[in-house]
């Protein structure tokens, strides 16, 4: 695909269609990133104005740095001697891994390319062009998280594991600023004075025995000294949230970090941040904010080993709760879970670390067809796991988890999802196309047992992954949910506001060959009387101009309210939120 640097497309009013029976039905999709062209382009990072780039056609191969590097720390003679040696067997690794193919889910020329290849820092950049009128009630910044790595990949690369970079939009009395920082993680640190990638990639990476090679050649570093992994190796790529004063970005490899918006709309990282001390463990990327309580609920894990997993709770002043053990009898790969006004609702799915799986050459990210999938019902304020209800919903993957209530009348709890097969197919290769199927599932505390069923007709089903509810009814009854059009599949074509009552679907898309990612919605106003009164934003990019912006539509009747044309590429990315211009008058 062609794309031009220069070119910009005049603007239009992207369709809206009430079924999906106005558009073309696509029920599977190809289950790798493979719909992007197969080129990466890595920006050098610098501090001169960025400049739209040209796409290259091939990749260009890093160079590799050895330990006489000028980016190299001023090391003992010890440690520069284990560093040349511990280099070369990095060397061998790398050989020996490009003289195999890597999987369409491992391999960088095809999770990073075109859109989903990673930008270079922006400064803040005010007044920027506008089509149509911002809203007046629109007052603050809007921030999404994304992975972006740094460093172009010597070896295998999963689009999750790219380093976290956070793009900020402000608005204020009509008008947009546009910035975006990479979250200073003490990994990003590292790799940046050692002028290369040396932490081993999750995903990517860490399958097989190149990958148990590649771990051992990390702590082997650490032991010498030329790397600190313990404060922290995660890359706060993944979710963000705004509490206790703080924006938080996350992923659930590490600790949050504290990322602050300054005055002009500029970011900078704070710390990596343990809630005073208070939290001595990993966090998970979706922590929950309680919209009566304005407590922050949140789940820790821990793959290698138990307890597997935690629950705690952090009061609104901060003030954190003590963990309460969740039994589990593998370590499950726990991306969200959900909360009612009394309760917390976990996932104990088919997705499931087994490290031994390396030694046989796999990943260590296993579909377990012998596991029967499971929901758990625990009190929001046990004192420990002893009183937490297991439900089984047989096959059953839901990477997130949209909403849930309680259903007083038939004491069951009411969980809203999407719920994907192949289970495992965002992180292993496989032929069978990916289905994302929005669905209601009941858990029956008295009974004990389960009902699940789709909330789209089936000749109305498309893929929807991503999104969310009005976030101040969080865990209370919602009629109505926001998500991402997964298709083409990994790319998303626009948004669907699906009535959860009815079934009933209304689809916004962004334009002819624009695509975009998560739909945030904000309300209009915190008391409004509908649900739906508010605005969905989302970041958009022209793949045929190659430009980006964002896109402010009003929920309620999916009309296209404004265009903020962006000074950069955005590239697709993960979750985001809103943070008011009352709430950044009293950041910390």
């Amino acid at each position: 695909m062609a794309a031009s640097a220069t070119s910009a497309s005049t603007w239009a009013k992207p369709k809206i269609y009430s079924s999906q029976r106005d558009s073309p039905r696509k029920t599977n999709v190809n289950c790798a990133i493979q719909s992007s062209p197969s080129i990466l382009h890595f920006p050098k990072q610098s501090k001169q104005k960025y400049q739209t780039p040209s796409i290259p056609t091939t990749i260009v191969q890093p160079k590799h740095q050895d330990s006489s590097s000028s980016a190299t720390p001023k090391w003992n003679f010890l440690q520069k001697a284990a560093s040349m040696a511990l280099d070369a067997v990095e060397n061998i690794i790398i050989s020996q891994e490009q003289s195999h193919p890597l999987p369409k889910t491992a391999d960088p020329q095809v999770q990073i390319s075109g859109n989903f290849a990673p930008v270079q820092e922006q400064p803040v950049q005010h007044h920027l062009p506008v089509t149509g009128k911002i809203p007046e009630c629109i007052s603050g910044v809007y921030v999404r998280n994304g992975a972006n790595p740094h460093f172009e990949p010597t070896g295998g690369h999963h689009f999750f594991d790219g380093d976290g970079m956070v793009h900020a939009v402000k608005f204020k009395d009509g008008e947009a600023s546009y910035a975006c920082r990479y979250t200073e993680t003490e990994r990003l640190i590292q790799e940046r004075n050692l002028g290369r990638t040396v932490f081993p990639k999750a995903i990517g990476e860490l399958h097989g025995h190149s990958g148990i090679a590649r771990l051992a050649l990390f702590y082997a570093r650490g032991l010498f000294g030329l790397v600190d992994h313990s404060q922290g190796t995660g890359v706060a790529n993944a979710g963000l949230v705004y509490f206790n004063n703080r924006l938080l970005a996350m992923s659930e490899d590490d600790l949050p970090y504290h990322v602050q918006i300054t005055p002009k709309g500029d970011l900078r990282t704070v710390e990596r941040y343990s809630f005073d001390g208070q939290l001595d463990s990993t966090m998970i990327a979706h922590p929950k904010i309680d919209p009566e309580t304005n407590e922050l609920i949140a789940l820790t894990y821990n793959v290698i080993q138990k307890p597997y997993l935690k629950y705690f709770r952090v009061s609104p002043d901060g003030v954190k709760s003590s963990d309460v053990d969740i039994e589990l009898a593998d370590p499950t790969m726990m991306h969200d879970f959900a909360i009612t006004e009394n309760f917390v609702v976990i996932p104990d799915q088919q997705v499931v670390f087994k490290i031994s799986e390396m030694i046989q050459g796999g990943s260590p990210v296993v579909y377990d067809k012998e596991k029967v999938s499971r929901f758990g019902v625990l009190d929001k304020y046990a004192k420990d796991g002893s009183g937490i209800k297991w439900v089984e919903v047989p096959d059953c993957f839901c990477f997130h988890l949209w909403n849930a209530w309680e259903d007083k009348e038939s004491d069951e709890i009411v969980v809203i999802g999407s719920c994907m097969t192949p289970a495992d197919s965002i992180f292993n290769e496989c032929d069978e196309g990916l289905e994302s199927v929005l669905s209601e599932i009941r858990l029956n505390l008295k009974t004990g047992k389960s009902t699940r069923r789709a909330i789209i007709s089936p000749e109305d089903q498309v893929n929807l992954e991503a999104g969310m509810v009005n976030r101040n009814k969080l865990g209370r009854k919602t009629q109505f949910a926001y998500l991402a059009i997964a298709e083409p599949w990994p790319k998303v074509s626009g948004f669907a506001k699906v009535d959860l009552f009815n079934g009933e679907i209304k689809k916004f898309f962004y334009g002819d060959n624009k695509y975009g990612g998560e739909p945030l919605f904000l309300p209009r106003n915190p008391n409004s009387e509908n649900e739906d009164d508010g605005y969905i934003l989302a970041f958009v990019h022209d793949e045929k101009a190659w430009k980006s912006e964002l896109q402010i539509v009003n929920a309620m009747t999916l009309e296209l309210e404004a265009t903020v044309k962006l000074p950069s590429r955005v590239p697709y990315g993960f979750h985001g939120t809103f943070v008011s211009e009352k709430d950044l008058e009293k950041q910390a």
